[in-house]
């Protein structure tokens, strides 16, 4: 049986990883860009990875309009990757920013999870990954609105995956520590244009700072695409797969570290 898998933010990064490798393993792969320019970037990865995937746009800003397109495709697995940092501090991001964040990466998620459904229960088999972050259940500054829709995403898939279970469907959270993607070079240019006029300025210059030491260090998505293979692949995925040691200390650190303690680093860190 062809295994068809649609994965979103499939034009770099961590997306563009996962859409190679699946088609590498066996998999149909459609991948999932925001516009025209997206599409072809996932078009060049293919091809230099010699392999087969399927390239659309999909409008992430709007569920309904996204979720659409599914009902045709007979899915046996979503990947739900797509997502963006909107770095600022709370005060500096206006509410409608805010709701479009969670409309990407919260909301349009969860329609496109409702809208595999179907398909998934009538072959009685199939799997959603929706890729969160180590640092959901964390207060990180300066990205906020970023864990807000994290955290909702990753509520949303502990409550599906029990749900839908007993229609052998599986429900995981992929949970990525610092990896080295685009995503880090829209962060530094949101903090940049915001850094002018904001009352948290020194935060905001000690953070790029921090961005541009910490991503020699960063790992490979690849290492996620690993990780979602594996989840994809395995007879009975873990409801949740920390990505790299790394990943794994921080949240040995969040869950032994009090909160008080772990309030102070994060304030030292963003001290000028």
């Amino acid at each position: 049986m062809i295994r068809r898998v649609l994965v979103t933010g499939a034009n770099s990064g961590i997306g563009a990883a996962t859409a190679v490798e699946l088609a590498r393993v066996g998999f149909e792969v459609i991948g999932s860009a925001r516009d025209d320019e997206g599409v072809e970037a996932l078009r060049r990865h293919a091809l230099q990875a010699g392999v087969a995937v399927e390239a659309i746009t999909l409008d992430l800003e709007d569920p309904e309009a996204a979720a659409k397109p599914l009902a045709d495709m007979d899915l046996w697995a979503l990947v739900n990757n797509a997502g963006y940092t909107n770095a600022g501090a709370v005060e500096d991001i206006t509410v409608e920013e805010g709701r479009r964040q969670l409309e990407v990466m919260t909301l349009t998620p969860m329609a496109l999870s409702l809208a595999a459904l179907p398909a998934m229960r009538r072959r009685g088999d199939g799997r959603i990954v929706n890729v969160t972050s180590i640092g959901v259940g964390s207060g990180v500054p300066l990205l906020g609105w970023y864990q807000a829709a994290k955290n909702a995403l990753e509520g949303l898939t502990d409550a599906l995956r029990n749900e839908v279970a007993s229609d052998g469907i599986a429900v995981v959270s992929v949970q990525p520590a610092g990896i080295d993607t685009p995503i880090w070079d829209r962060a530094h240019h949101e903090l940049d244009s915001r850094f002018r006029g904001s009352v948290h300025r020194a935060s905001y210059t000690r953070a790029m700072t921090l961005i541009t030491t910490l991503r020699p260090w960063m790992r490979s998505p690849d290492i996620v695409a690993q990780t979602i293979r594996t989840a994809l692949t395995v007879g009975e995925p873990r409801p949740t797969y920390k990505v790299g040691v790394d990943g794994k200390i921080l949240d040995t650190m969040n869950r032994l570290v009090p909160r008080s303690v772990k309030d102070g680093i994060e304030r030292t860190l963003l001290r000028s």
